[in-house]
């Protein structure tokens, strides 16, 4: 049985629980661009191994061997830092919230993410469930 007895208290926890896409692009793109962004991902880490090994012929020498495995670590761990992360989507909430602010452009002084801001805190995207 659930915890949550009253409407007031089970459309909160609606609220802060349900998600909404707020990346800025269709939200049925996704579905394709989420497995091509890590298919590019996982291609240039592939391709960033490969390319300290391209100029090795014979790694018959231990200290060429182990300069090229540092290489290939390095480039692995550089090629990690700049892959593919998939962004969370936004409690509904703090969307609904943010649509019904008014919209003030760059150019009048609005902050172009700060309607977004507490959208994108996550720090904020803990809630109380007691």
């Amino acid at each position: 049985m659930s915890r949550l007895k009253t409407p007031q208290q089970k459309k909160l926890a609606s609220l802060a629980l349900d998600r909404r896409n707020v990346y800025g692009e269709n939200a049925k793109a996704s579905r394709k661009l989420i497995p091509r962004g890590k298919q590019s991902s996982q291609q240039t880490l592939r391709s960033a191994a490969k390319r300290p090994l391209l100029n090795t012929e014979m790694l018959a020498d231990e200290d060429v061997a182990s300069r090229a495995e540092f290489d290939v670590q390095s480039a692995v761990i550089q090629a990690k830092r700049k892959s593919f992360k998939k962004e969370p989507d936004a409690p509904l909430g703090a969307v609904l919230r943010a649509k019904a602010e008014p919209h003030v452009p760059p150019w009048q002084g609005g902050d172009r993410l700060g309607v977004h801001r507490e959208i994108l805190d996550p720090k904020k995207r803990k809630i109380d469930r007691s």
